[in-house]
């Protein structure tokens, strides 16, 4: 007796769930031959398939681009006229080819990075006893190459320095000794900071706090002299290193997991162990005579780096239901312009607008995406001078759509402010 019954759709071989295993249905087969389960471990329902074409039309996306790159020799891909037009697909698309990690050039980076500034350390302790003078003139180099050393660090919290995400983990965690800070903490703060760059609903995490003139007239006098005392540069610039660097990364929250946890309790131990170590060989007043001003003078470098690329006149800022992520890497981010050997110990880290464009662009590859791409011709361009004069600005004037000053905010009426 051949009993005619067909196997429910739910047991096609596309499908699966958790506690069933899939069939295979083949018509030239008898059924108990496809009734016969399928012994591969089944998946969970749509998320293989998915994430595998999604995969695989992202690579070949990014094969294709490269080679329209590679024929035109790294020529703009994109006019002017029609780079704002794009969608955001073909916006990501436009700069993807650049989001590949090369292990020969990440390696050359940390030697470039961690190599100099160590050498130059070397070079202070020794000459200190000898030549007190000349340990002054072998700081400011050796300051720079902390700051690279961080910035090689930066790009390991994003996985873009190398090719293997636990080459970037152990990279990272390593070059966070030398920069005083764990590696997932900070990898934790850093992508809320990029996932709500020019969000006035999610400011807080990861970014200068900055307030609204609204916000601003609403709190009481002593909040207010909190936020001015904060916001000076004496205290961003001169107290703000020793905070952002030695004082912060050692804090963890109640609520924090696990994982965050035990990076900051690992990071410390060794930070203990490595400085009680240095203070043995050498005596903890030349660890403080050498190492206070080299986190001084790198801290208050990186802060205002930081500051600036977010913190400028015209900068993009808006409410949660118009806040757009292209527009915010766009509009929101400043290409700060520097000398070709300040751009070498920054890391690139000014074209900071291609970076939040797609992070996962390391930063070797920063000039060559922003050169090639007409979507970044028309980003705030900021120099020095620039840079140094954007530290005036304090506040968020939502109905004049751009940051002022303290002045600025008091002379204001409550439609805009002033134009002085």
């Amino acid at each position: 007796m051949v009993r005619d019954r067909q196997p429910v759709a739910r047991h096609d071989r596309h499908f699966s769930t958790a506690g069933h295993t899939p069939f295979r249905r083949d018509p030239d087969l008898p059924l108990r031959v496809q009734a016969r389960p399928d012994r591969r471990r089944p998946s969970r329902p749509g998320r293989v398939s998915t994430s595998r074409l999604k995969t695989w039309l992202i690579t070949l996306n990014q094969v294709l681009v490269e080679r329209v790159i590679l024929r035109q020799g790294d020529v703009p891909i994109t006019s002017r006229r029609n780079a704002l037009t794009l969608t955001a697909p073909d916006r990501r698309a436009a700069v993807a080819v650049y989001a590949r990690p090369r292990l020969g050039r990440g390696l050359l980076d940390i030697a470039t990075s961690v190599g100099p500034y160590l050498a130059l350390c070397v070079a202070m302790v020794l000459l200190l006893p000898v030549s007190p003078w000349v340990v002054p003139v072998l700081m400011i180099p050796a300051t720079g190459f902390l700051v690279r050393v961080f910035i090689m660090f930066h790009d390991c919290v994003h996985g873009s320095l190398l090719p293997s995400k636990r080459a970037n983990t152990w990279a990272g965690t390593l070059l966070g000794l030398l920069v005083f800070a764990p590696l997932l903490p900070w990898r934790h703060h850093h992508t809320v900071h990029h996932a709500t760059a020019g969000n006035l609903d999610r400011r807080g995490v990861g970014d200068v706090e900055t307030w609204t003139v609204a916000e601003y007239r609403a709190r009481p006098w002593r909040a207010r002299l909190a936020y001015r005392m904060v916001r000076h540069p004496a205290v961003m610039f001169g107290v703000g290193p020793f905070f952002a660097m030695l004082i912060e990364p050692r804090l963890v929250g109640r609520g924090a997991p696990p994982r965050i946890r035990n990076s900051v309790l690992a990071t410390d131990a060794a930070l203990v162990a490595l400085g009680g170590g240095l203070c043995w060989l050498i005596g903890w007043q030349d660890v403080v005579i050498l190492w206070t001003p080299m986190v001084v003078l790198g801290g208050a470098v990186g802060i205002w780096l930081f500051y600036v690329q977010h913190q400028f006149e015209n900068v993009y800022w808006q409410r949660q239901g118009e806040w757009q992520f292209a527009e915010a890497a766009l509009r929101g981010c400043s290409y700060l312009r520097l000398p070709k050997v300040l751009q070498f110990f920054t890391g690139n880290i000014g074209l900071h607008h291609v970076h939040h464009f797609n992070a996962r662009i390391p930063n070797y590859n920063l000039q060559r995406a922003h050169d090639a791409n007409a979507i970044f011709a028309e980003v705030p361009t900021l120099s020095i001078r620039d840079g140094l004069r954007a530290v005036r600005f304090k506040l968020w004037d939502e109905d004049a759509g751009r940051l002022v000053t303290f002045a600025q905010a008091r002379v204001g009426d409550g439609t805009g402010v002033a134009d002085t």
